[in-house]
């Protein structure tokens, strides 16, 4: 459902109604508002899947653990906010030539800031809870939900383009609202600390965790908007607006591996706890296959429909093609690697990580450097692919080298194989003169292809014992 309110936001209702400076405008609220929150948070949603299981009770309310992760966020909002208010007059001077709209909402940024991190601490406390489908279904679903009605009240003049932007920021803010009441209705909201239970060695780890875990996560949100700020910077909201139109089929592949993240995370940080190697071995190998699989056939059926795509966004937008390629190309480096970052932050080398996120962090700001005023939005999506193939080139080699863990085989070849020969059969369909046939059509050949010959070859367990349970359910 998420990945079908957002295609039709960002495929259909922003291309078509917005214009490219307003797309690049709410974009850019989000990027910034994400970046700023990630840091506010100080760490400590890191701590909370590392160290949470020292805390599990729930008879004496986790020892108020929720309480200790509310109290460092508002801290960290604090100095965040004063931070960002004392950066205005550079950020300001820099905007007024191409992004003179960000200027005039640029105060929308501090509410926004203040709901993401408050739904990042719920979030990542419902799941070491075992839930991670309440924030999902908030965040993907119904906050997407009331982005489709403010841009439906817009088109249809209801509002104007003001109003937009604050229906936009309450959609925003609105997930972080619905897991407070959840959270309450579901007897989880024990907020009051019990510092008696942190002694002296827990005090001290959950420090360090805390330490580089700011470092670690907020590297990794860097890399994930900092090619949008960048392209801003360099190029304006209007460009901003067509990356991060283009940019979002390119982040289609993702989200197998965004859901796996967030469960595993927590599967992983326990079998850390009980020191259960295989198990991590077995889940590392088998993510690695089976959200390759998922990859590839989405990446496929982008690519293949690339032309299609454009007939559905506009004309204005097709100096994005090779932007979705160059995403697409990154996001599979990430598919590939499975759960491997999750696997580092909850070992007992979890600083790495930190380590490696802050070269990964300074390969996208350097590339990007170089890239975007050579090629423009293509260089920021290039920049994005080398700067990804290399992170999961380190992420590999780190953990072959501490662990022993080496989750590829002649499997993984196999599907990147299969994936290019689809590719090139579905190429040889004659394209149909109405783009909606043609998508179907194609989509229908890609699948017909693809998941048959996966099914048949197989190189996945667990994607073969779907298909069957699939089966007998149709049956029966």
């Amino acid at each position: 459902m998420g990945v079908g309110l957002g295609f039709l936001i960002s495929g259909l209702l922003f291309p078509r109604i917005l214009s490219t400076d307003q797309v690049g405008l709410l974009r850019v609220l989000v990027s910034y508002s994400t970046l700023l929150a990630q840091f506010a948070v100080l760490g400590f949603n890191t701590v909370t899947v590392k160290l949470f299981p020292f805390f599990r009770n729930e008879k004496k309310g986790h020892h108020g653990f929720l309480g200790f992760a509310l109290l460092i966020a508002l801290s960290g909002f604090i100095l965040t906010t004063a931070i960002y208010l004392g950066l205005h007059h550079y950020i300001v001077e820099n905007a007024k030539e191409k992004s003179q709209l960000f200027v005039t909402y640029y105060y929308y940024v501090i509410p926004m800031m203040f709901f993401t991190l408050l739904f990042g601490v719920f979030d990542t406390y419902y799941r070491v809870l075992y839930n991670a489908v309440t924030g999902i279904a908030y965040k993907e679903v119904v906050q997407r939900i009331l982005i489709i009605i403010s841009i439906v009240l817009f088109y249809f003049g209801f509002i104007d383009f003001k109003w937009l932007v604050i229906f936009y920021t309450i959609a925003v803010i609105s997930p972080s609202l619905l897991m407070l009441i959840s959270l309450i209705r579901n007897n989880h909201f024990f907020i009051k600390p019990d510092f008696k239970f942190i002694d002296k060695a827990l005090g001290r780890q959950m420090i360090g965790v805390a330490f580089f875990g700011i470092v670690a996560s907020y590297s990794g949100v860097l890399v994930q908007n900092i090619d949008l700020i960048m392209v801003d910077h360099y190029l304006g909201l209007s460009y901003a607006g067509i990356y991060a139109i283009t940019f979002f089929f390119g982040t289609l592949i993702l989200i197998p591996l965004r859901t796996m993240g967030k469960i595993s995370s927590v599967v992983i940080a326990d079998s850390w706890k009980n020191n259960d190697l295989e198990n991590i071995r077995s889940i590392y190998q088998k993510s690695t296959l089976t959200l390759g699989i998922a990859g590839v056939f989405l990446f496929v059926g982008i690519w293949g429909n690339i032309d299609n795509i454009f007939h559905l966004v506009g004309k204005n937008y097709e100096a994005g093609k090779y932007v979705i390629l160059f995403i697409g190309l990154a996001n599979l480096c990430d598919v590939f690697s499975g759960i491997s970052p999750h696997i580092i932050v909850n070992s007992p080398k979890y600083r790495w990580l930190s380590y490696l996120l802050i070269l990964f962090a300074g390969l996208v700001i350097v590339t990007n450097w170089v890239f975007i005023p050579l090629y423009g939005i293509v260089g920021a999506a290039l920049a994005s692919f080398i700067s990804k193939l290399l992170y999961t080139l380190m992420k590999h080699l780190f953990l072959y080298k501490q662990f022993g863990l080496q989750p590829y085989t002649y499997k993984h070849l196999i599907l990147l194989l299969l994936g290019a020969v689809t590719w090139y059969l579905s190429s040889l369909v004659p394209p149909h003169s109405f783009y909606l046939i043609d998508i179907l059509i194609r989509s229908l050949v890609i699948s017909l292809l693809f998941l048959p010959a996966v099914y048949y070859l197989k190189i996945s367990e667990d994607f073969n014992g779907i298909v069957r349970a699939v089966l007998l359910r149709f049956k029966r």
